[in-house]
């Protein structure tokens, strides 16, 4: 199974920009979909994000498309989440998730399929 250490996270000003990283070890990375999730206090977890084994399935919310871009380096086992023109409202921890998926299309639909996570990076934006 594989085992997720997300980075990248801080605090930025609205307008700016942050990526964040997910390193996964264990199994083989490109057997696994990707996504990227976030709680803010107080809320239930967002799925902001998923990418499929072969990076031809992408997902986005509807509060991120236009600002948000995922995508996979399936060499270095990472996947990234480009974040631009930040908002106070995308204040929030953000973990990633993996499932394994035996087609390069698949992409999980919610949480509640995706087996593994990581603990999470906190992103905050100040207004």
């Amino acid at each position: 199974q594989a085992q997720l250490v997300e980075s990248g996270g801080g605090l930025v000003q609205a307008g700016g920009s942050l990526r964040l990283s997910c390193v996964a070890s264990g199994r083989a990375f490109d057997t696994y979909a990707m996504g990227w999730f976030r709680q803010a206090a107080g809320k239930e977890h967002e799925y902001v994000a998923g990418i499929s084994r072969s990076g031809r399935t992408i997902y986005y919310a509807d509060s991120v498309k236009g600002r948000f871009t995922i995508f996979r380096d399936n060499a270095k086992n990472t996947v990234l989440l480009q974040m631009n023109s930040l908002k106070p409202e995308d204040t929030a921890v953000y973990s990633c998730a993996a499932e394994p998926k035996t087609t390069s299309w698949a992409l999980p639909r919610g949480m509640h399929e995706y087996s593994t996570w990581g603990q999470g990076t906190q992103v905050t934006v100040s207004s």
